[in-house]
């Protein structure tokens, strides 16, 4: 799954209650913003709500007059950072490197999170692993994208850890037994290692993928994805990552109740729009997951609990996809189930200033829904890039430098969807790490298509691109919430791409 996990956002039940309206307007002054940040933990006995403070990271507004911009400083007040002097109309709020361009006299910027909320965290994303697990499935040794194999994944129900498991001791076809010393966990939540605690019920969910056949391509090739078929959850245990002592993967796996769906993935019309997302783009790798939703869906798909299935395709494919695929869940009642469809695209750009480097720049199209409602008919696309994306009028798909580091980004409302927001992702290109890294955004709502990078945005002689994102979602609130409720479901996102550019 890609990093880039779009928080989900929810309908059939995930997100059809009313807007929410636990958060109140200053009401004292019409020249009053106030920002809150408000962690909402999800665990199988409900939410915790932590408010967080805002001062050793403060939120800035920035108030747009023309091409120039006021910064304005808050202070703190018991009610959360409170800001003066704002003018009524659309401000940019900034948080860390992201901005959201907002009317809204009282936003909270807080998100969702898995887990209790007194979890505490280590400095490691990575553990030596003990693994003695038997009743496996036949092993299937990786055979490429195509031919997925066996592997195994970890998660848990108590606090917020997804990963999966390397073993670096040769694994025999067939085998149904690991006894290895020469292991590693991996973890892939966005945080760290949890400290394990037993007397708090801390478990850990292993779970073994196996090959499962969809039958073949177009051109005859045989095509296989991965399902979980096994799983064990560990009894409770006391584990405290330090990067040397073994994390414990113990138990006897036992087969997990199988569910079989239909599904109907026109590829076709997902590839149809490769030149809307750059003239010089190439349809890249296709892939559909069924993931697990830890504890329901009643707030959206809240943190990530790793796959329940992934079919990947080889790059490029496009044709009519039908087939029955199956998934084994080992996990309460209580998590429901997400589809996701997913293409990626791609342009090979030549990177500016004579170095000689070549490097790809990416955007996808995908759509996340509730899985029994993402299947209910052919997967489409649920809304189209961005058109005619352009930088301070000239087209965006023209490498050139700029003439200042606050451009205009400008474009057209997609052919297909009513996006509820669109999302300017900026990518920064690193020669010394010879490849892009997500440098900062801005978020607008769906009715604007132009905005103005703010000062500070871009940094002078960088070279950047940017990836513009028209966002279906109909129960996202951008303007009050611009973080939690990215996670209800549907959400439906299609990027457009400019190509590299330079700053003076």
């Amino acid at each position: 799954m890609s990093s880039d996990r779009p928080s989900g956002d929810g309908t059939d039940g995930a997100g059809t209650d009313e807007p929410r309206s636990d958060i109140s307007e200053p009401g004292d002054s019409d020249d009053v913003v106030l920002v809150t940040r408000t962690t909402r933990f999800h665990t199988a006995v409900g939410v915790a709500e932590r408010q967080e403070d805002l001062s050793a990271n403060p939120p800035e507004i920035y108030v747009p007059s023309g091409n120039t911009f006021s910064v304005v400083s808050g202070s703190a007040s018991p009610e959360g950072w409170r800001f003066s002097g704002i003018p009524s109309g659309a401000y940019y709020l900034r948080t860390g490197n992201s901005f959201v361009v907002t009317s809204a006299r009282a936003v909270d910027i807080g998100s969702n999170r898995l887990g209790r909320p007194d979890t505490v965290f280590s400095d490691w994303y990575g553990s030596p692993a003990q693994v003695n697990l038997v009743n496996l499935a036949p092993w299937v040794p990786y055979g490429g994208v195509t031919q997925p194999g066996s592997s195994l994944q970890v998660a848990s129900a108590q606090v917020d850890l997804y990963g999966g498991v390397n073993v670096f001791d040769e694994v025999l076809e067939g085998q149904t037994h690991l006894l290895s010393n020469n292991a590693e966990m991996w973890v892939s939540s966005g945080y760290a290692l949890p400290v394990f605690e037993a007397d708090r019920g801390d478990r850990l969910y292993v779970s073994q993928h196996g090959q499962m056949d969809a039958g073949t391509l177009p051109d005859g090739t045989p095509l296989a994805y991965s399902a979980l078929v096994r799983s064990v959850e560990m009894g409770a245990f006391d584990f405290v990552p330090d990067g040397i002592t073994p994390m414990p993967l113990t138990g006897v796996m036992r087969p997990v109740p199988m569910t079989e769906f239909p599904i109907e993935w026109r590829l076709p019309d997902f590839t149809r729009y490769v030149h809307a997302v750059h003239p010089l783009a190439t349809a890249n790798y296709p892939s559909f997951f069924v993931m697990p939703a830890a504890h329901g869906l009643s707030d959206g798909w809240v943190g990530y609990s790793g796959e329940a299935l992934s079919l990947m395709f080889p790059r490029g494919t496009s044709f009519n996809f039908t087939r029955r695929l199956s998934y084994g869940n080992p996990f309460p009642s209580s998590w429901e189930m997400v589809g996701g469809a997913q293409y990626s695209f791609r342009v090979q750009a030549e990177v500016p200033g004579g170095s000689g480097l070549w490097a790809y720049l990416s955007g996808s199209m995908y759509t996340y829904e509730r899985l029994e409602s993402l299947v209910a008919g052919p997967i489409l696309p649920r809304v189209s890039p961005p058109r005619e994306l352009t930088i301070d009028g000239l087209p965006a798909s023209d490498s050139r430098e700029v003439g200042s580091a606050s451009p205009v980004i400008a474009w057209l409302p997609p052919s297909v969807g009513s996006p509820a927001a669109y999302r300017i992702a900026i990518y920064r290109f690193r020669e010394d790490f010879r490849t892009s890294v997500l440098h900062g955004s801005v978020t607008v709502p769906g009715s604007l298509t132009q905005v103005r990078l703010p000062p500070g945005t871009l940094a002078p002689e960088g070279i950047y691109y940017l990836r513009v994102s028209a966002v279906e979602a109909p129960y996202y609130e951008m303007e009050r919430f611009p973080f939690s409720t990215m996670d209800r479901l549907p959400q439906a996102r299609a990027d457009t791409l400019s190509s590299f550019f330079t700053t003076p």
